[in-house]
């Protein structure tokens, strides 16, 4: 019986559009969110004044692009059939943020407040230790191997940030 019941055109849903392609649709609408974050960081820079682009013009003009992307990125997800979300790893983007922020962290010291202070590791011991945090979040581990490709890294960063592009990086530990 309930197989030949028919249902109205609209159907009475609450929202009639359906969610049909949830990768694309959640994927535009975290492209939208971090757009967003963008704009807001970019707030305080000065945009175009006269014909003279200001520091905050380009970052004000990709975070709109990225709006736009994702919209339709978003809008495709609701349009188009894709397949389901699939569970979702945290493991490997927190070790990689983690390694980031350490990064950030011991390149250049930093006050936390409360008499806390994390001094100036430098540029070799910080690249090498957030190269090592990231390669954890892997499932497939080889020490040997990664020590070696964390030098590699390390070496390549030095001649890279130091000496091509001469960035005032400080090399080693400063306490």
């Amino acid at each position: 019986m309930a197989e030949n019941t028919k249902h109205s055109p609209g159907g009475g849903d609450v929202f009639p559009l359906r969610i049909r392609a949830p990768r694309d649709f959640f994927g535009g609408l975290v492209l939208i969110a971090l757009a967003l974050f963008a704009l807001w960081a970019a707030s305080d820079l000065s945009g175009v004044s006269g014909f003279s682009f200001g520091p905050g013009t380009v970052p004000r003009l990709f975070a709109l692009l990225l709006i736009v992307v994702g919209a339709v990125v978003a809008i495709g997800g609701l349009l188009n059939d894709g397949p389901p979300l699939e569970s979702y790893a945290l493991r490997g983007p927190a070790y990689v943020v983690s390694a980031i922020i350490v990064f950030a962290l011991l390149i250049r010291g930093a006050h936390l407040g409360a008499g806390i202070r994390i001094p100036e590791f430098g540029l070799v011991i910080a690249t090498f230790l957030a190269f090592m945090i990231a390669v954890l979040g892997g499932h497939k581990i080889r020490l040997v191997e990664s020590l070696v490709a964390a030098a590699a890294m390390t070496a390549f960063c030095v001649v890279l940030f130091r000496y091509l592009l001469q960035l005032p990086f400080p090399l080693w530990p400063t306490f």
